[in-house]
């Protein structure tokens, strides 16, 4: 798959809530994650699938209902794409809300191998 493809495919799944699905086909086996410094309960880098596996479980953990998650973009640029990510979401012991986030993910060889995200720390 090309980027385009790749991005396509991966907000397909992230608004259809298929995550799973987005690691097993579009991710490389030694993928970086990287978070927000300062991000409650995350490392700042996690390396690798399979940790990035435990570390979206983790997040799984800490909700109580997910509602939705609207993607925009992607926009692609060479082998890099671009999303904006509103989730609608209710945490574990607090309201629901509605979070934004700004994703950047690198792409090789037609699997994702870096990814970062950007959003306000609280």
């Amino acid at each position: 798959m090309d980027v385009k493809e790749v991005a396509n495919k991966w907000a397909e799944y992230c608004q259809s809530g298929q995550f799973e699905k987005a690691y097993a086909e579009l991710y490389g086996e030694n993928c970086v994650s990287l978070e927000m410094e300062g991000a409650q309960g995350f490392p700042y880098k996690t390396e690798g699938i399979e940790a990035i596996r435990v570390k979206s479980q983790r997040w799984d953990e800490m909700v109580e209902e997910f509602h939705g998650m609207e993607i925009e973009g992607p926009i692609v640029a060479g082998n890099h794409f671009t999303a904006t990510m509103k989730m609608d979401i209710t945490m574990k012991g607090m309201p629901r809300k509605k979070d934004e986030e700004v994703a950047v993910f690198q792409v090789e060889n037609g699997k994702i191998v870096n990814e970062k995200f950007f959003y306000p720390i609280a």
